[in-house]
């Protein structure tokens, strides 16, 4: 809305008949007040007009200390959304998406069901995080800061990472490599991520403490002449067991400004996606499947691949498998971050992971942001994809449920409705035989409803209405199978990568083969 628009302005006239005698002073008088109370009114009105226009314009952000009551005695649940500067609207979309599956908006001291943080909470936001209620939700886990550190992540030697080297205290083993391999070209970073650009070796800051140096991927795959960057958001729901979901709908496209070709490294606008990227509708190979077609940007990228012959199966299972890789490695970290809190599953994280091609379609996982940009200031057109990505996380992680009871444990029959015991009961043909009647001990009978303990029977429900609610969002960890893998499946037949998970990963695991056999909507 215009704010900046004039009152209107109001002018009252009195022209007494002709042939009417003037009126004396006192009825004069009595006329004016007449008129000047009503202008009074008037401008009462117009700065009240005016109020309720900013009221309308600031509703996101006024808090409320609870929620309202429904009509059936249901508390609408409250939000607290935690931010810097949050007037100038860059979580206008997270704002927007509560209001429609609607909650009111509190702060910190009102009786909140959801914490959306922009930062990271646990340090600043420590006091009000510690003793939190077991309906309460935040949005972010403790320990992901070992995933996002772009140190750390860059130099954790996973195959889809580019190699990396810690500086100043991997100098010696980084010299000794670009002798091995002089053709290479390196970027040197920080965890601000600014001022990225491709140097010679002599060039580098190698004393520069808390920095790296990668190496550049100096054949990327190019659309339109551009190079370009994948951002796939990836759903954290469950560490101890572990789930992992991406949304699989949607990702976001960022090209460069400027082509690749003929290429100067002084130039970064060549090889650098910065806020001033090219979006996909503006690139002419893509902007007829994307305008006119009416597809996703992740369905425009498949259909241009296929169109030129790429396989974009491939690109996808790789990028899932690293996604995996990436939460396997720091798993040990996150748990032991989590120690401290008395339940986990208060917690749910999104983050976006962002990635390059090689000329071959290899995949390159550059870095993990954990408070992805969710602003369409710079592209309008992006809020479709931001509203849609922040709707499905909370409906996947249960935040915007539509039963009454969403927000507190005491109704047990309404919890039984959304998940009960027979919901996660699995392996029939295993869980009868006299064995797991009567022994809990084997990987197969510690599956069994008579052999699992609450903590587990609660985690398994939580994974039950994941699925159930998980919109355009797809499961990458447990990893999906197929059915017929399934129905051959046992932990006696499991393969490595079965074998090196830890036992609440492996009763997960064998969770989902068991609903999997059962339907064969849950094997994905």
């Amino acid at each position: 809305m215009d704010y900046s628009q004039k009152i209107p302005s109001y002018n009252f006239m009195y022209n007494p008949p002709q042939h009417r005698r003037s009126r004396g002073p006192g009825k004069l008088i009595t006329a004016a007040s007449v008129v000047l109370g009503f202008g009074i009114i008037l401008t009462i009105l117009n700065i009240y007009e005016l109020h309720k226009m900013k009221e309308d314009h600031m509703i996101h952000i006024q808090p409320a200390t609870e929620g309202k009551t429904g009509t059936f005695g249901s508390k609408q649940p409250v939000v607290w959304v935690e931010g810097k500067h949050l007037g100038t609207g860059y979580l206008k979309h997270v704002f927007t998406v509560f209001d429609r599956i609607g909650y009111a908006v509190g702060d910190s001291e009102s009786k909140w069901d959801v914490l959306w943080s922009h930062e990271y909470p646990f340090e600043t936001l420590s006091k009000k995080l510690a003793d939190l209620k077991p309906h309460q939700r935040v949005n972010h886990f403790p320990g992901t800061g070992y995933i996002t550190n772009k140190v750390s992540l860059a130099t954790s030697s996973i195959s889809y990472i580019p190699k990396a080297f810690k500086i100043p205290s991997e100098k010696d083993t980084f010299l000794k490599y670009t002798q091995q391999h002089p053709e290479k070209l390196w970027v040197q970073k920080r965890n601000s991520h600014r001022g990225i650009k491709i140097k010679k070796i002599k060039d580098l800051d190698l004393a520069n403490d808390g920095s790296f140096v990668q190496e550049y991927v100096d054949k990327p795959f190019l659309i339109d002449k551009r190079k370009f960057d994948i951002g796939v958001y990836t759903i954290l729901t469950s560490i101890d067991p572990l789930r992992v979901y991406i949304v699989e709908g949607e990702v976001l496209l960022r090209f460069c400004a400027a082509d690749y070709h003929p290429f100067d490294p002084t130039n970064t606008k060549k090889y650098v996606v910065d806020d001033n990227y090219t979006p996909v509708w503006e690139m002419p190979s893509l902007k007829n499947i994307y305008d006119d077609g009416m597809y996703t940007c992740k369905e425009t990228l498949d259909t241009y691949l296929e169109q030129t012959g790429c396989n974009h199966l491939k690109l996808w299972e790789d990028i899932k498998d690293s996604i995996r890789q990436v939460y396997l490695h720091k798993e040990k970290e996150l748990i032991s971050s989590s120690a401290r809190f008395r339940n986990v599953r208060n917690f749910f994280e999104m983050v976006r992971f962002d990635f390059v091609l090689d000329d071959q379609l290899n995949v390159y996982l550059m870095e993990v942001n954990m408070s992805p940009n969710l602003s369409s200031g710079h592209f309008w057109r992006n809020k479709r994809i931001y509203e849609h990505v922040v709707y499905n996380v909370l409906s996947l992680v249960g935040v915007a449920k539509s039963t009454s009871n969403a927000f507190e444990d005491s109704d047990l029959d309404g919890k039984d409705m959304s998940a009960s015991d027979k919901d996660v009961t699995v392996f029939p043909m295993w869980c009868t035989e006299r064995k797991c009647l009567t022994d809990c001990q084997s990987e197969k009978c510690s599956i069994c409803h008579q052999c699992l303990n609450r903590d587990t029977k609660e985690s398994f429900k939580h994974a039950f209405m994941e699925h159930i609610n998980r919109g355009t969002c797809r499961r990458i960890f447990p990893k999906p199978v197929k059915q017929e893998e399934a129905l051959k499946w046992s932990p006696a037949t499991a393969n490595e990568e079965y074998h090196s998970l830890n036992s609440r990963n492996k009763k997960m695991y064998i969770w989902f083969m068991g609903k999997c056999r059962l339907d064969p909507g849950w094997c994905f």
